[in-house]
């Protein structure tokens, strides 16, 4: 199912003010409702190096996997969405690809990325993240965090040390608590969600929300909603405007209408014959 028609995605990413180097990397097929953000860590160039293995790598497998499988359905033996099972694979594949060049090539030791993927199929998203980059959601004016960071700050703050203001000051801000291609396995956050046309999402670097406040997101976002292009560029200008301090990347994605995946008879026949 082509989704093209029923997304617009845009992205924008920036080496910042202070970096000379982007360690970001964002990937998307909007004929596959699929979108990628990572945002590396490591010594000289291997944060580059891993998140621009993580995108890659899935938006290159999922393609493949995509062809031959329909998201929405329900795999017999596991329970789960096709679209569940593929990100949780293909997130298990490209952590061990990161972890095993880490190890074996001494300039890459230590490099692993953060990541946020979302998949659209079925009037539905799934969205898989690790460590603190973030997906948000702009919808009918209301615009709401969706993910929750893997970070020690995020943890204080759900233990009750910190409150969310105190946050926005603490010196911890960067310190995740999981990260892609670090340890030989890692466990995604999966959810689905629900989708309505006219809905906005974005997919940010820490470089946007360490730098941009929710508040002014948003701001942001309903003001230039209509303009994709234009949003992505503005929520960039805005973090290079506050300091610019990391790199800062966006994916925005809008639902133009309702993509139904086909649920009929004669979609399971072709399904069967393909």
């Amino acid at each position: 199912m082509d989704l093209s028609q029923a997304l617009e995605i845009v992205s924008h990413t920036d080496p910042g003010m202070v970096r000379s180097n982007n360690e970001d990397s964002v990937a998307s097929l909007a004929e596959k409702g699929l979108a990628v953000l990572a945002d590396g860590m490591g010594g000289y160039n291997a944060g580059e190096v891993a998140s621009g293995m993580a995108t890659t790598v899935l938006t290159t497998e999922l393609r493949q996997l995509l062809e031959e499988h329909a998201p929405h359905e329900v795999d017999p033996q596991s329970g789960k969405k096709a679209a569940q099972k593929m990100l949780q694979e293909q997130v298990a594949k490209v952590n061990t690809s990161i972890y095993q060049a880490a190890q074996s090539q001494p300039q890459y030791a230590g490099m692993g990325t953060t990541l946020v993927v979302v998949l659209f199929y079925d009037n539905k998203m799934m969205a898989a993240h690790i460590g603190d980059s973030r997906l948000y959601r702009m919808r009918g004016g209301e615009f709401s965090q969706v993910t929750k960071d893997h970070s020690l700050l995020q943890e204080q703050i759900d233990a009750g040390m910190l409150t969310k203001e105190q946050a926005k000051h603490s010196s911890n801000k960067n310190l995740v608590t999981r990260a892609l291609g670090i340890d030989p396995a890692v466990e995604p956050e999966i959810h689905e969600y629900d989708t309505l046309p006219g809905d906005i999402y974005l997919l940010c670097s820490d470089g946007l929300s360490d730098m941009v406040s929710d508040d002014d997101i948003g701001m942001a976002l309903q003001a230039l909603g209509a303009n994709l292009e234009l949003a992505a560029q503005q929520l960039v200008q805005m973090a290079n405007d506050n300091g610019g301090r990391d790199n800062v990347s966006v994916i925005l994605i809008k639902i133009l209408r309702e993509f139904p995946a086909g649920h009929g008879l004669a979609s399971k026949l072709f399904g069967w014959f393909r």
